[in-house]
């Protein structure tokens, strides 16, 4: 049996030392995640340095399996991408994935066409290299939909932290996506990401725990962090009627085959 697996956090952003090791704090973290049974962490970058510190982070002795991303955040996509595509280029034996990156519409740090620019570089990016593709898409689905159409989705293609509608997951399955539920699930007002959540096929879930950030229910107020994870998880599996283990079991499985852990 495995543990559960946390398949996007931002632990460096929140607890990296400048150009160091990791600190005892993050030690610390991935212990608590280790006795709330969680077995592997995907932690993800957003920008250069946030990307660095990621593969950085893959070396620290943990009872926790630690793998990292490289990407550019669409909050970030006026930055220059060679830096990521660098690192990619590298082949850290630890490194899974291409993103976090996509589109954000709601908050729009970076204009529009430069979101789109950098989201479909970084598709090609994946599709060069054969690594997963991680997708950020806030308020933007019909764009994000578009340029799946012209520029293609990577075969390994997860749309993480999913705030969508039903209608929403449905397209995003309808091209291959897998999709990944954060504890926004747990909130009061999300009802349709709940709905979202039942339908989707449960070779194609993973869960995650975006943290530091959307700490789920009951520990709002906290610090969120990979041990959270089963919490989303048992709430999911209760949601869609599901045994919690069967839920663990499968979604760990399923993000084991996105970022294929066993070739790394």
């Amino acid at each position: 049996m495995s543990g559960w697996t946390d398949a996007h956090c931002h632990l460096q952003d929140e607890f990296m030392e400048e150009g160091g090791d990791a600190p005892a704090e993050v030690r610390a973290t991935l212990e608590r995640a280790y006795d709330a049974g969680v077995d592997r962490v995907v932690v993800i970058g957003t920008g250069a340095k946030s990307s660095e510190d990621a593969l950085a982070l893959t070396g620290t002795h943990s009872p926790v399996e630690i793998y990292a991303t490289v990407g550019l955040h669409p909050h970030a996509a006026s930055e220059d991408l060679a830096p990521i595509a660098a690192l990619a280029r590298q082949r850290h034996t630890r490194l899974v994935g291409i993103g976090e990156c996509g589109l954000d519409y709601f908050y729009e740090h970076s204009p529009r066409d430069e979101q789109r620019r950098s989201f479909a570089s970084q598709i090609g990016l994946a599709v060069e290299l054969d690594l997963a593709l991680v997708v950020h898409a806030r308020d933007a689905f019909e764009d994000l939909f578009a340029i799946f159409e012209s520029e293609g989705v990577p075969p390994r293609t997860v749309i993480h932290c999913f705030t969508g509608t039903p209608e929403d997951a449905e397209e995003c399955l309808a091209r291959g996506c897998d999709v990944s539920i954060s504890g926004i699930v747990t909130f009061k007002n999300a009802e349709a990401l709940r709905d979202a959540a039942r339908l989707i096929p449960l070779d194609r879930l993973h869960v995650e725990t975006d943290s530091p950030f959307l700490t789920p229910a009951p520990h709002r107020g906290k610090k969120n962090e990979p041990s959270f994870v089963s919490v989303v998880g048992t709430f999911v599996a209760e949601l869609r009627g599901e045994d919690p283990v069967a839920l663990r079991e499968a979604t760990s499985a399923n993000t084991a085959r996105l970022f294929q852990f066993s070739t790394h």
